[in-house]
C-alpha cells in the first residue's frame, strides 16, 4: 500500500524535491481538520527552474512513438486502478468529498487517460491538400505545441488535473502543474506517482506544490509555456487571460458556472426532482456544472418545491468516510463563511427560505430559497455550496430566457416530454452544454467540453482537445522547377 502522505513534495525532473520557502503549508482534512501533512512550500525559482528542464524534456519528448507514448498511458492508468482503495481514501479525506464523489472522480480519471489512447497518434500525421502552382506538394503537419502550463482547483482536483495532463503528454508536450495547495496530494503527488510508475521520462511532467503568495504569477508570466490551462473562477479566468493576451500565449479556461434546470410546462416533475437531487448535491454544490439555479415553470412550481424540499431534507450528511454520507463538508471555513453570507443576503433580498439547513462544523446542510427573482444576487452568483435557488416562470418561453440572463453558459438542463423541441431549445440556450432530461453535471472525455460567455474559453475532450493542445505546419515542397515573373 502507498502512503500518498509522504510524498508531500513537488515532483521536477523525475525527483521528488523538498520546497525551499521558508512557507509550510499544514494539509488538513476539512472534515475533523485533522492533519494529514505538512508541505514546504516550492519557491518561484523552482517553478521558473520546472519549466526549463520541462522544455529541454519536451524536445526529445516531441519524437517519442506513438506506442511509447501509449504505454506510458496505460500504465499510469494501471497505477491508479491497482491502487483505488488508498486513493479513494486520499481524496474523501483531502477533498471532503464522499466516498461516492472520489470514486466518480478516480473513474472520471481513468476515463481522461484511457481516451488518450485513442488520439496519440494524431501527432506526426501528414496530410496533402491541392496547389495551384504546378510541381508544388503542399503538406500539412500536427507538431506538439510545447510546454504547457497547468493549473488546477480544489473540487474535482484529480480529474480536472488530469483532463490536461494526459492529453498534453499524449500528444508530445511537455508539462509543469500546479494543483491547489488545500488539495496537493489528490491533484499532484498521486499523479506525479503514477507517471513515475509508468516510466515517462524525467521532466516530460513536472508538480510544484506551492502556492500564489509564494509564486506569483510566475505559472502565467513565465516566456516558456506556450499554453496555459486553467480551471477555477472566472475572476482569475480574465486575470490568465489578460496575461496571455499580451504575451501571445494561448490559454484553456474552464471557469464558473450558473447552471440553470429549466422544467417546461409538459415536464415530469418526478423524474426533474430525482435528477435535481443529485444535480445539486453531489459534492455539496461545489461543481462548476452544478446546479445554481431551478428555473420551474409556474403549472409545477408548487408539486417541485413540495418534493424536492422532501428530498434535499433527507439526505445524509457528516463524515464523508461513512459510505452512507451524501453531504460532507465544504473545503474550508473560508468557503463556509461565504455560504452563510449568500444565505443572509438572500434573507435580505426577501426570498423566501423553505428549508433551513444548519453549520456543524465546515458541513453544512442543505438550504432551499423560494420566490427568488432571477436578477437578485443570489441567483446571479455562483454559491458553490449546499444552497437551492428555485424560480418561478410564468412561461417555457420565460423559463428560456431567464435561463440565459447569466453572464455565465457553462452547463444547462431541460426537463420536457416533447424530446424534439427540447432539443430545438438545447439549442437557444447560450451555453456549452445543455442536457434534455438530465441535471447539469455530466462529463465524458470524448465531447467538446468547456462553456461559453464568462464561463471560458476552448474544449476538452477527444478530438477538440487535439486542436488546442498541437499546432499544424505547412510544408511544401517544390517537386518541379517552379517558373517565377520576374
Amino acid at each position: 500500500m502507498e502512503k500518498f502522505e509522504n510524498y508531500n513534495k513537488s515532483y521536477i525532473n523525475g525527483q521528488w524535491v523538498e520546497g525551499k520557502s521558508e512557507s509550510i503549508f499544514e494539509d488538513v482534512n476539512p472534515y475533523d481538520n485533522s492533519l494529514i501533512t505538512k508541505v514546504r512550500l516550492a519557491t518561484r525559482e523552482q517553478v521558473q527552474e520546472a519549466f526549463e528542464i520541462a522544455q529541454q524534456a519536451q524536445k526529445k519528448w516531441a519524437k517519442s512513438s506513438v506506442e511509447e507514448r501509449k504505454e506510458v498511458i496505460r500504465k499510469a492508468a494501471e497505477y491508479l486502478k491497482s491502487h483505488q482503495d488508498e486513493i479513494v481514501s486520499v481524496i474523501t479525506r483531502e477533498t471532503g468529498g464522499t466516498v461516492l464523489k472520489a470514486n466518480v472522480e478516480l473513474h472520471l480519471t481513468l476515463e481522461v487517460l484511457e481516451e488518450a489512447l485513442n488520439y496519440a497518434g494524431a501527432i506526426h500525421e501528414v496530410r496533402e491538400v491541392p496547389s495551384a502552382i504546378e510541381g508544388k506538394v503542399n503538406k500539412i503537419y500536427r507538431l506538439p505545441l510545447g510546454v504547457i502550463s497547468s493549473i488546477s482547483p480544489f473540487n474535482f482536483p484529480m480529474n480536472l488535473s488530469m483532463r490536461t495532463i494526459a492529453p498534453a503528454i499524449a500528444l508530445g508536450n511537455s508539462v509543469v502543474h500546479k494543483p491547489d495547495i488545500q488539495v496537493g496530494l489528490v491533484g499532484g503527488s498521486i499523479i506525479a506517482k503514477a507517471f513515475e510508475y509508468a516510466g515517462l521520462p524525467k521532466g516530460v511532467f513536472n508538480m510544484i506544490l506551492t502556492d500564489i503568495p509564494e509564486i506569483g504569477d510566475e505559472m502565467l508570466t513565465n516566456p516558456i509555456p506556450r499554453l496555459i490551462s486553467f480551471t477555477g473562477s472566472t475572476a482569475v479566468g480574465r486575470h490568465i487571460g489578460e496575461i496571455a493576451g499580451r504575451n501571445l500565449k494561448r490559454v484553456a479556461l474552464e471557469l464558473g458556472g450558473n447552471s440553470p434546470f429549466v422544467v417546461l410546462s409538459d415536464a415530469d416533475v418526478d423524474q426533474a426532482v430525482n435528477a435535481a437531487v443529485f444535480g445539486k448535491f453531489i459534492h455539496q454544490g461545489q461543481i462548476c456544472m452544478i446546479v445554481n439555479r431551478f428555473i420551474v415553470h409556474k403549472d409545477h412550481y408548487d408539486e417541485f418545491v413540495e418534493k424536492f424540499v422532501s428530498r434535499a431534507k433527507s439526505l445524509p450528511y457528516g463524515n464523508p468516510s461513512d459510505p452512507n454520507t451524501v453531504i460532507g463538508p465544504l473545503i474550508n471555513e473560508t468557503q463556509l463563511k461565504k455560504a452563510l453570507s449568500y444565505i443572509e443576503e438572500a434573507k435580505k433580498e426577501g426570498a423566501t427560505l423553505v428549508l433551513e439547513g444548519k453549520r456543524e462544523g465546515n458541513v453544512l446542510t442543505p438550504f432551499v430559497f423560494t420566490n427568488v427573482k432571477n436578477s437578485s444576487k443570489l441567483a446571479q452568483t455562483e454559491v458553490f455550496a449546499p444552497i437551492a435557488t428555485i424560480i418561478k416562470a410564468e412561461s417555457d418561453e420565460e423559463a428560456i430566457e431567464m435561463a440565459n440572463d447569466t453572464e455565465y453558459g457553462l452547463s444547462s438542463s431541460i426537463f420536457t416530454s416533447d424530446l424534439n423541441r427540447g432539443e430545438q431549445l438545447a439549442l437557444s440556450i447560450d451555453s456549452g452544454m445543455t442536457h434534455i432530461n438530465d441535471q447539469t453535471v455530466n462529463d465524458a472525455p470524448n465531447i467538446p467540453f468547456g462553456g461559453n460567455k464568462g464561463s471560458g474559453l476552448g474544449r476538452f475532450g477527444n478530438p477538440w482537445v487535439v486542436d488546442e493542445f498541437t499546432v499544424t505546419k505547412w510544408v511544401s515542397v517544390q517537386e518541379k522547377e517552379r517558373q517565377f515573373p520576374f
